[in-house]
């Protein structure tokens, strides 16, 4: 077994093809009808890595072809300043998606925000509407969480059947882990999700054909953890010190990928895996959304 080598799962390049995907849709839209999918993405303060996030998607937008509106907003705006921001927003009809990233400053309560982003430009998907749609049986949401789009478009490319295997989440965030429970039970998979109170959580993940690891703990699933052949999907960022680094840290996931890579049949990396996938996903979104307006 030792010199087993897991397939590694380029997120990367599986993101890149979506989006060349979608240059080429955006491209014929702009050329049939003259309109082009419009990204809003509402950023609050100046965190450093909300900002990092922000440019990258406004990057990503401009690679495509997708118009991106900038709102930035300082720190100390009012709850009632930013829902009007979004009421602007739901009106426009050059606006097909709008994202406000968060997290928000405390002084805001995230769930009356986002629960006023119109649902049929709620391109995070994270709308309660959308998410309850989500979680019945004959049913289909407006938009799926861009994370956990992500995750089952990285199996499906890579050629791994959910129909009837056995996956665990490891993670209940309403962001990744509940979503994406939800989203795999859609495609058929038996679901199990494994929590902070779930016990002898080991021996649950390790009967996973499919493992979803979503819990933000540094390398918490260990290779001895896996069953041979499993994919293994790993949602996990965390920063670990690392004194060899420029930064001083390194980016670890909530997998010890090493150990893993010797045991799973298919692994994302991290950095590389499911990141590139979330934003080529709220690309997606965003032209789905603008499909369903502009060719209505």
């Amino acid at each position: 077994m030792s010199d087993h080598k897991a397939n590694i799962i380029d997120g990367k390049a599986i993101a890149q093809t979506v989006r060349n995907e979608i240059a080429s849709e955006v491209h014929y839209l702009s050329n049939k009808h003259g309109k082009v999918p419009g990204l809003a993405v509402v950023i609050v303060g100046n965190r450093k890595d909300s900002q990092s996030y922000v440019s990258m998607k406004r990057k990503a937008c401009a690679e495509v072809g997708i118009k991106s509106f900038d709102i930035d907003l300082p720190e100390q705006v009012s709850e009632a300043d930013l829902v009007a921001k979004v009421h602007e927003l739901n009106a426009n009809p050059d606006v097909h998606g709008i994202l406000v990233q968060l997290p928000l400053p405390k002084h805001i309560n995230e769930e009356t925000v986002l629960t006023e982003i119109s649902i049929e430009k709620d391109v995070d998907g994270f709308h309660p509407l959308n998410i309850g749609k989500l979680g019945m049986k004959g049913r289909e949401p407006l938009f799926h969480p861009c994370t956990p789009k992500g995750c089952l478009e990285l199996l499906s490319r890579s050629g791994i059947t959910i129909k009837g295997k056995k996956v665990v989440v490891v993670g209940r965030s309403n962001i990744v882990g509940l979503p994406v429970s939800l989203l795999l039970l859609k495609a058929d998979a038996t679901v199990t999700i494994v929590h902070s109170h779930s016990q002898d959580p080991e021996r649950i993940i390790r009967e996973a054909d499919i493992i979803i690891a979503a819990a933000g703990k540094a390398m918490m699933v260990k290779g001895s953890w896996i069953k041979p052949g499993a994919a293994v999907i790993d949602v996990g960022t965390n920063a670990i010190d690392d004194p060899s680094k420029k930064s001083g840290y390194r980016l670890v996931g909530d997998v010890d990928f090493q150990e893993a890579c010797k045991v799973a049949g298919w692994i994302t990396p991290v950095p590389g895996g499911v990141g590139p996938m979330t934003v080529a996903m709220l690309l997606k979104n965003t032209l789905e959304g603008a499909k369903r307006v502009i060719e209505h």
